[in-house]
């Protein structure tokens, strides 16, 4: 026991106040947020027994990750145990890398997908994306990725000049408008990434790249290649480095993918927004009736918002950086059946509703006086990241960011898809 040295009047508060807990008349200490974020999760996948030049990028993330990992807020683990994917094995970590490969069973397939529409988070690397028969799993090859097949490559591995075509994203918003990547091989692909609606760009080849390779018959002279992007329906980031270059008759490696620091600030910003860090690291219990919270999109990473910060019937509810003011600070207070009304904490007689009371896709989401309308009930549903989605009492469709990180464009409804753009991180706001 320790016992104080500050006198005998401390000594009989301190005793009073243990006779007050132990009587049940103390007060229990006030809730409050917790403001130290726990780690988030880290898994990553790999194959690591073909072409020793991934398996050389293979042993470097295996050892690059770990030492950012507790700067950086995350815990790293590495697996060649692919099964985690189709044993619910990954549900316990928030985000997963695919390194060196992609999953090849049925199962394992259907357990990726199911986390990914779960709200679960992705980043995948050069050889994850490689396919000659993309209809073999069309839903990853088409729809995630976006790319088809692959069409051509560059060699032998060199740098590359990268024009950075979106500097809003959370991933890219350190970078400058064009850097010098590390050494890579890289691929293109069948689909034209920028007629897919639901990619978002993020970094191509700079025209200064080019020629771009060493070998005549395999180099690059013109044309558009993206690097780095997005799928605004997911949480997800795909890079199309992670081939380093190789003596192959010696097994040397003559370079490495953690060489660029630029190129290494897109593999830390892009993780920390994957796993929630930065501010948006949802609640891990049950969403507090009295506490007031921010809410973060997945997809874009701008805040749920009133516009111009008013109150008013009417005022659109819309997507905005993230600025912490009381115009993107909500309250979840319980209606029944686990439905909620959405107030906003300048006015908390106003609500988030469905504009006339509409089941449509894409109804705008609006500001309006409490009546007890089904248009005005949501369901927070947890997802298995811990992040939520919000499903309309009256249409049973979920709240609905726009895929861009564009300020003042108005929230919807649409019908439920598991996609990032209907995942919000929620932050305690003091």
């Amino acid at each position: 026991m320790h016992i104080s040295r500050s006198g005998p009047a401390r000594g009989i508060l301190g005793f009073l106040v243990l006779l007050a807990t132990l009587l049940g008349l103390a007060s229990p200490p006030a809730a409050h947020a917790n403001t130290t974020a726990a780690p988030f999760k880290v898994l990553a996948l790999y194959n690591g027994t073909w072409d020793a030049a991934h398996i050389s990028f293979v042993h470097e993330a295996n050892d690059w990750f770990p030492k950012q990992a507790a700067a950086n807020g995350f815990t790293y683990t590495a697996s060649n145990n692919w099964d985690l994917l189709s044993n619910g094995g990954v549900n316990a970590y928030q985000v997963v890398l695919f390194l060196d490969d992609l999953p090849q069973t049925a199962a394992q397939r259907s357990g990726f997908e199911q986390y990914m529409r779960g709200g679960g988070a992705w980043m995948g690397f050069h050889v994850s994306a490689f396919t000659t028969d993309a209809q073999s799993w069309p839903w990853y090859h088409n729809q995630f990725l976006g790319t088809g097949n692959f069409r051509s490559n560059t060699w032998g591995p060199t740098t590359a000049v990268l024009k950075v075509e979106d500097r809003t994203h959370p991933s890219t918003v350190n970078l400058p408008a064009t850097f010098t990547s590390s050494v890579s091989e890289w691929y293109s692909w069948s689909n034209d990434l920028r007629q897919n609606p639901d990619i978002r760009i993020l970094a191509s080849i700079d025209p200064s790249s080019f020629p771009l390779g060493t070998d005549p018959n395999q180099t690059w002279n013109s044309g558009y290649y993206p690097i780095l992007w997005t799928n605004t329906k997911y949480k997800m980031l795909y890079a199309n480095f992670g081939h380093n270059a190789m003596d192959y008759a010696t097994n040397t490696t003559l370079s490495s993918t953690f060489a660029s620091s630029t190129q290494n600030r897109f593999l830390l910003d892009g993780l920390k927004w994957l796993g929630g860090a930065g501010g948006s690291v949802p609640p891990t219990g049950p969403i507090s009736e009295t506490a007031w919270y921010s809410l973060a999109n997945a997809g874009n990473g701008t805040c749920v918002d009133a516009r111009a910060a008013a109150t008013a019937n009417g005022t659109a509810i819309q997507q905005y950086a993230c600025n912490g003011t009381q115009a993107q600070q909500f309250q979840f207070r319980s209606t029944d059946s686990g439905y909620t009304r959405i107030t906003i904490r300048p006015n908390p007689q106003q609500v988030v509703d469905v504009t006339d009371r509409s089941t449509a896709d894409n109804a705008a989401l609006q500001l309006w006086s409490w009546s007890s309308g089904q248009n005005q009930q949501w369901q927070p549903v947890q997802e298995s990241g811990g992040r939520y989605h919000f499903t309309a009492r009256h249409s049973g469709k979920c709240l609905t960011a726009a895929g861009p990180a564009t300020n003042s464009v108005q929230l919807t409804q649409r019908a439920c898809d598991g996609s990032a753009a209907q995942s919000f991180a929620l932050t305690a706001q003091p």
